[in-house]
């Protein structure tokens, strides 16, 4: 299955959280509308350290349906999802995620709870970038990491994010980014510091033979390899100072 139809009578309007509610039982269908965040996810999980402590904590701001669990399972983590999806949270909830029904601008959590606090496609969603940000800082313990990905705020990237990516390639569920949202990389680089998390930041994209292989219909999943722009859609990593 490629892409996704939205099934209520009434379109949500974009970027609203009722198109993830809408297509739940999506999740984790590797060929579904949410493929693209299987694809990520693994990429995310590839900049989790191994946890250096018994105990250690991830809180997965922005956690969906968990897809991040498989990916950082084996690493020692207990592993904590803020989501406002109680529908996901239960799908989380069978993958080993403690789900926590909340906004990641204001999550129930304990200042400096956390060892590494992922942010994964979640920023480009949220109206709130500078509270955003100050909330993940927030839950860092001095040394914990910060693990993000997003998509930024540049002519490209909604061309090729939403224009493309949506209405063409059928990457992604139609709607589902609202271009308004994008992220302003001098601002979330600016935030994070002025949090105590310097943040470096690199580019990502689909490998262009994986993504072909997978239109043929000879790979299920698509590798995210490391590209030079982080104009469209990038990663960044950071550590909290003592």
């Amino acid at each position: 299955m490629l892409g996704a139809t939205i099934r209520s009578r009434e379109r949500p309007k974009r970027g609203d959280i009722a198109l993830y509610d809408e297509l739940v039982d999506q999740w984790w269908h590797p060929q579904g509308p949410f493929m693209m965040l299987h694809w990520l996810a693994a990429a995310r999980g590839r900049l989790v350290p191994e946890a250096a402590r018994s105990g250690a904590v991830l809180v997965d701001l922005g956690c969906g349906a968990g897809l991040l669990a498989p990916h950082v399972a084996d690493k020692g983590y207990r592993h904590i999802g803020v989501d406002r999806s109680l529908p996901s949270l239960r799908l989380a909830a069978e993958h080993g995620v403690e789900g926590v029904l909340g906004d990641v601008r204001a999550t129930p959590l304990d200042e400096g709870c956390a060892d590494v606090v992922v942010a994964g496609e979640i920023l480009e969603h949220v109206p709130d970038l500078p509270g955003t940000v100050a909330e993940a800082c927030r839950l860092l313990r001095p040394g914990g990491a910060l693990v993000i990905d997003t998509l930024a705020n540049t002519v490209l990237c909604r061309w090729v994010a939403i224009e493309l990516a949506e209405r063409v390639l059928r990457l992604a569920p139609r709607g589902i980014h609202d271009p308004k949202l994008l992220v302003d990389r001098g601002v979330l680089l600016e935030e994070c510091a002025r949090h105590g998390v310097p943040l470096a930041l690199r580019g990502v994209r689909p490998s262009i033979t994986d993504l072909a292989a997978w239109y043929a219909r000879r790979r299920t999943a698509v590798r995210m390899v490391p590209t030079f722009s982080t104009a469209m859609l990038f990663q960044g990593y950071g550590r909290k100072r003592s």
